[in-house]
């Protein structure tokens, strides 16, 4: 209490009982995967396309984290942390490109074949008789600074390039067959080097002496397949670990996780491993959900056998989509089949954006979204939805949808993923906007204090459509009184709070019962 020696008009500050708390926020997501650059095992906060561009580089064939994250910027996400993991140290992968790079000069100057006053030379030798390889220059446009460079072994187009020869463009031919190509390389012959006009556009290539292997892949390395690599450790801060030192992290996926499986690198048993080992991650961090992608080129009956058999989860912490979808590929111009976890996670940020958390990430259109692997029918989901396979499906005029909302939990009660991701929200709003709770005098008036503020926060949510309920009295209680807090309890310095909610959940089943009647044919009462 302050003192007061003279006579006169104070005026004090002081703090009223009233602390709200604030909703924090559901959308942050995390992606862990395989890039051609870019720091490694250590999350890179991106809130834009470009901003992940400049930091782990462009679409690169054979991975799918970049598409995963295009997925999920495009379909609402806003902020995501990007974890590049595998290939050893930062320094060996920047020796294996360089390698990489410096090999390039050798074999132009060794085998190269002039193209306009580029030069271009075969870095695989092609299937047909011979080993070589066709390159062409088409579809020239504005003076050849736009075209599509063509490589074909024999008549089978094997690779594509929409690009320019302007130095200065963002698709500079040089730079998209460096960057991408497996089998040519290209190089300027001069400065400010142009295409020939379409007289003279197509070269053939003999085979190379030896093989090298691409770019990308020398910097990654095999070994940045292992399954381990994923998993990571949290006391090295390396794999999905390492992202326990984000608390705003809400989602999690490991898109790929099926890139390693895909080439062969890891088996099914090691990729159950890594989903084990990312929905243990979420399960005691407490506040985050695993998005999970299941093995690519599955149909409805093996997809079962696999959850059945193989990824048997019991998680209320984990999602599973299914099938894969086939989105547009800019880098090559054209479609390609990607894991759907990406464009899930964007899916979920933008319902919470429009809706809130408390409604179910369903019924929504999957944006970027041009066709899925398998149309997927309504008897084979009813054999997937009961086992927690969330199906996206195509239908006639309404596009390509989200089309289930479970999570991998066996327990009813936390069957729908609303429901877990609201308690996440709700839990996570508390304990924040409940810290100046810490060291108060433990009695009456705090309990008094506490039930205000949770019953005011809770109010908010049930106005906003989030709790069951035609009153609030029916939605939620709060109870933080005598018989919470003994004395004995008291006396540990603790305070007890209990809370219960009654979440909505979604209309899963929409049933229309429709009979016939035999209408009256009488005049009507008054």
């Amino acid at each position: 209490m302050p003192t007061y020696l003279s006579p006169g008009v104070y005026v004090e500050e002081v703090a009223s009982g009233s602390r709200p708390i604030e909703g924090v926020g559901t959308s942050v997501a995390a992606f862990v995967g395989l890039s051609p650059t870019g720091p490694l095992n250590e999350p890179v906060l991106v809130t834009n396309w470009s901003q992940y561009v400049a930091a782990f580089g462009d679409f690169t064939d054979g991975y799918y984290l970049a598409h995963s994250v295009y997925g999920f910027f495009n379909n609402g996400g806003t902020a995501a942390y990007v974890v590049r993991v595998g290939g050893g140290d930062a320094e060996g992968a920047t020796r294996a490109v360089g390698a990489a790079e410096a090999a390039v000069p050798q074999l132009v100057a060794g085998e190269a074949v002039a193209l306009g006053t580029f030069r271009v030379a075969a870095i695989a030798a092609g299937s047909e008789a011979g080993g070589a390889l066709t390159v062409e220059v088409q579809d020239v446009e504005g003076e050849a600074e736009r075209f599509k460079l063509v490589v074909k072994d024999g008549e089978k187009v094997v690779e594509s390039f929409d690009a320019s020869a302007k130095k200065s463009a963002r698709n500079y031919v040089v730079a998209q067959v460096k960057q991408r190509s497996k089998t040519i390389v290209l190089e300027e012959a001069a400065a400010g080097a142009q295409l020939a006009r379409p007289d003279a556009q197509s070269v053939t290539l003999a085979p190379p002496a030896q093989v090298p292997a691409p770019a990308a892949a020398q910097a990654v390395g095999s070994a940045a397949l292992e399954s381990g690599q994923f998993i990571g450790d949290s006391a090295d801060r390396t794999g999905f670990g390492g992202l326990e030192a984000f608390d705003e992290i809400n989602m999690v996926a490991v898109p790929d996780l099926m890139a390693a499986y895909q080439q062969g690198l890891i088996d099914l048993e090691q990729v159950k491993a890594v989903q084990l080992g990312l929905i243990a991650h979420c399960e005691m961090m407490g506040d985050r959900m695993a998005i999970l992608d299941p093995p690519p080129a599955l149909n409805a009956r093996d997809i079962r056998k696999w959850r059945q058999e193989i990824a048997g989860y019991d998680s209320r912490y984990a999602a599973l989509y299914y099938p894969w979808i086939k989105a547009f590929d800019p880098a090559s111009g054209q479609t390609r089949t990607v894991p759907p976890s990406g464009h899930m996670a964007g899916v979920w940020a933008r319902n919470d954006s429009e809706r809130g958390v408390h409604k179910a990430p369903a019924n929504e259109i999957v944006r970027g979204a041009i066709d899925l692997e398998l149309q997927i029918t309504r008897g084979e989901q009813d054999l997937l939805n009961p086992i927690g396979v969330n199906c996206i499906r195509a239908f006639p005029g309404r596009g390509i949808r989200v089309w289930g909302a479970r999570t991998l939990a066996s327990d009813p009660a936390w069957r729908y993923l609303n429901v877990r991701r609201y308690f996440n929200y709700l839990e996570e709003s508390i304990l924040v906007g409940t810290q100046w709770v810490v060291f108060e005098p433990n009695d009456q008036s705090l309990w008094a204090r506490i039930r205000r503020n949770i019953s005011a926060f809770l109010v908010n949510e049930w106005r906003q459509g989030a709790l069951f309920g035609q009153r609030a009295e029916d939605a939620f209680y709060v109870k933080c009184d005598a018989e919470t807090n003994p004395p004995e309890s008291v006396d540990l310095g603790r305070v007890v709070c209990e809370i219960g909610i009654a979440p909505v959940k979604p209309a899963e089943f929409v049933v229309f019962r429709l009979a016939q009647f035999q209408g009256g044919g009488g005049e009507l009462e008054e």
